[in-house]
C-alpha cells in the first residue's frame, strides 16, 4: 500500500504557515491525496486545492496551477528525487509503498541460478527506495553480488527515471543483470534500451519476475522506424513543451538551425499536452520533433512520425550520411 509521508506536509505548514496550499500528483494516488487535503483542511483550517490535472513526475509540477490557485505552498507526492524543495514553493512529499520484496526475491533468486547471474545492479522507482537495502542484504544472503549505482542530479542511490538512469547507467560494466524492484515496465524498458543489458523487472504484488529486454527491443524497433520515416519529411514540426520541467526552447531552436540547414521546412509549436488529438489539428507538417520529454515519442501512438532529442539527433546524423547506432544508449534521453 502507498503511504504519503504526510507528518512531513504537517510539519512544513506547521513551521511555514501557509494561508492555502495545493497538492498534485500521479493520478493512480488521487483518492489518497484527497484524503491529505482533507486532514489539511480540518487540522489547520487553510484551503487544500488538488490539482486533478496529470502529473508526470518532477518535471511536470504544475507551478502555473498553484499561482493561478494564489497557494503559499505546492506539495508533490511520490515523485521523490534528491532535493526537498524545487524554489521557494515546491516541497517534494515522499509516497512510499510498504510492501516487502521477501517472496518475490527468494523466488527470483532460487530460480535464476540457471542464467550464470553472479551479480546484479539493483535499481527501483521513487515508491520503493526504502527496499533498496533489505533487498540488497537478502541477495547477498543467496550468494549474489549486488551494486547500488550512486546518485547523482535529481537522483538517488539506486533510482531511475523513465528518461534518466545515471544510477544503472554508470554501473553496466560491473555486473552481469539488472534487476528493477516494481511493477513499472515504463522504468524497467528504459534501463534495458539505454545499456542493453539483461533486465529483470521484480513484481512484489503478483509475485512474478519478467525479463524485459524483448519489450526493449521492440521498443527501439519503433523508434529506429519513426526517424527513418522522418527522414522522408520535407515540413518538420518542432514541439516545445509548455510544462516548466519540459521546456526547452534553446535545444528546439538549436534542431530547427541544424534541420533548416539540411534542407527541411520548420514549423514551431508549443503545447502543454503532446497528443495525437492535438498534432491532427495542425496542418502541412510531415513530422514532428518534441523536445519536451523523452518518453512521449516511444511510449504513445501518433499517425505521423514524432521524434525525442535522441531520435531527433539520430535523424541528423542520417542526413548526413552518418551511422546511428547506440543513439539510445546513453544516461539521460534528453
Amino acid at each position: 500500500m502507498i503511504l504519503i509521508d504526510e507528518e512531513k506536509i504537517f510539519e512544513i505548514i506547521n513551521r511555514r504557515k501557509p494561508l492555502s496550499v495545493a497538492i498534485n500528483g500521479p493520478e493512480a494516488l488521487f483518492p489518497k491525496i484527497q484524503d491529505t487535503a482533507k486532514k489539511i483542511m480540518k487540522i489547520f483550517a487553510i484551503p487544500a486545492y488538488v490539482i486533478g490535472d496529470p502529473c508526470w513526475g518532477s518535471c511536470d509540477l504544475n507551478t502555473h496551477a498553484a499561482d493561478v490557485l494564489g497557494v503559499d505552498l505546492l506539495f508533490n507526492v511520490a515523485h521523490t528525487i534528491s532535493f526537498e524543495t524545487l524554489g521557494t514553493k515546491v516541497v517534494m512529499i515522499n509516497a512510499y509503498d510498504d510492501i516487502t520484496f521477501t517472496k518475490i526475491v527468494t523466488k527470483f533468486a532460487t530460480e535464476i541460478n540457471n542464467k550464470h547471474i553472479k551479480s546484479i545492479g539493483l535499481v527501483t522507482d521513487s515508491q520503493h527506495l526504502t527496499q533498496i537495502e533489505p533487498v540488497k542484504k537478502l541477495f547477498e544472503k543467496f550468494g549474489f553480488k549486488v551494486i547500488i549505482g550512486k546518485a547523482k542530479g535529481q537522483l538517488n542511490q539506486g533510482q531511475v527515471f523513465g528518461c534518466e538512469f545515471y544510477p544503472a547507467y554508470d554501473i553496466q560494466k560491473q555486473i552481469d543483470a539488472y534487476v528493477f524492484l516494481g511493477q513499472s515496465m515504463f522504468h524497467s524498458i528504459s534501463i534495458a534500451m539505454s545499456t542493453e543489458k539483461l533486465t529483470f523487472m521484480l513484481d512484489p504484488y503478483l509475485n512474478e519476475y519478467k525479463e524485459i529486454n524483448e519489450y526493449a527491443i521492440k521498443f527501439e524497433k519503433k523508434a529506429v522506424l519513426s526517424i527513418y520515416k522522418a527522414q522522408e519529411a520535407e515540413k518538420i514540426g518542432i514541439i516545445i513543451g509548455l510544462k516548466e520541467g519540459q521546456f526547452a526552447k534553446a535545444k528546439a531552436l538549436k534542431l530547427k538551425k541544424i534541420l533548416e540547414e539540411l534542407g527541411k521546412e520548420i514549423q514551431l509549436f508549443a503545447i502543454t499536452e503532446i497528443t495525437e488529438e492535438r498534432l491532427r489539428n495542425f496542418k502541412d507538417i510531415d513530422a514532428y520533433i518534441q523536445v519536451a520529454c523523452p518518453r512521449i515519442a516511444t511510449d504513445n501512438h501518433f499517425t505521423k512520425p514524432v521524434l525525442s532529442v535522441p531520435q531527433a539527433e539520430a535523424l541528423i546524423k542520417i542526413l548526413k550520411h552518418q551511422p546511428i547506432e547506440n543513439f539510445l544508449q546513453i544516461r539521460h534521453w534528453l
